[in-house]
């Protein structure tokens, strides 16, 4: 558990209002959370009828808001996910297809045109 004395402390505005935010990570960080808050309100706010909401519909609206772009990233980054792993597996097969041409080529040019030649590459021959 981390001590008090390591939190990070810095005042933001979120909504038209000064906050003391607290955290482990840096000011920096604590600062783009708070300005991703107020472009959520500011877009809620652009929403028709959202004004004459009761607060916690306005504070639920939000709340969704932001749900819905967490769950969207959290997608979006498995996604991204799976296609770093289809890469890493292309990028390994290449790697051993480079190794068997350079094998193929070192025998070949030692005089064993046979050698270091894939099971597919004996089919074809």
């Amino acid at each position: 558990m981390a001590e008090m004395n390591n939190k990070n402390y810095t005042e933001v505005l979120i909504g038209g209002k000064i906050y003391t935010l607290g955290g482990l990570e840096e000011e920096n960080y604590l600062q783009q959370v708070a300005s991703y808050l107020n472009e959520k309100i500011v877009q809620v706010r652009t929403i028709d009828g959202f004004t004459r909401l009761p607060d916690d519909y306005k504070s639920l609206t939000l709340c969704l808001n932001i749900a819905d772009d967490y769950f969207k990233e959290r997608e979006h980054s498995h996604v991204l996910a799976s296609q770093k792993e289809e890469l890493e597996k292309e990028v390994y097969r290449l790697k051993a297809e480079l190794v068997n041409a350079k094998v193929r080529a070192r025998s070949q040019a030692a005089g064993n045109p046979r050698a270091g030649r894939s099971p597919e590459d004996e089919k074809k021959a």
